[in-house]
């Protein structure tokens, strides 16, 4: 896992950028427009974003147009599959415990009361 990913996405906006173009590569007139941030701002965070290898750019004309790379992505899924199998068992274990809980509990408690008759 590279440092860089989450230092890059510890910032709100840059992260705000990057679920942006989750949905599609955007040039950066876009993108400031979106977070309501001056052109110049946003490209100083998709510099940012494009050093930690999150972005790439492709220049068409005088446009520059975002979108994210996937490997960067991948490796963090991955970092965070140990972290998500961990939290599965945590969850399965707080789950069989509750069970038992109110399987001791219902088997406490004490009897209904009798019907009476009128």
């Amino acid at each position: 896992m590279n440092p860089a990913t989450l230092s890059a996405l510890a910032e709100p906006t840059r992260l705000q950028m990057v679920e942006l173009l989750n949905k599609g590569p955007l040039t950066v007139g876009d993108i400031a427009l979106c977070l309501q941030i001056r052109q110049p701002q946003a490209s100083k965070h998709l510099r940012i974003l494009s050093e930690a290898g999150l972005v790439e750019a492709e220049a068409v004309a005088n446009r520059r147009i975002y979108r994210l790379r996937a490997p960067p992505f991948q490796e963090l899924d991955v970092w965070l599959s140990a972290y998500r199998q961990l939290w599965v068992e945590r969850f399965d274990q707080l789950e069989d415990h509750l069970q038992r809980l109110q399987q001791t509990a219902s088997e406490n408690a004490p009897p209904p009361p009798a019907a009476q008759s009128d």
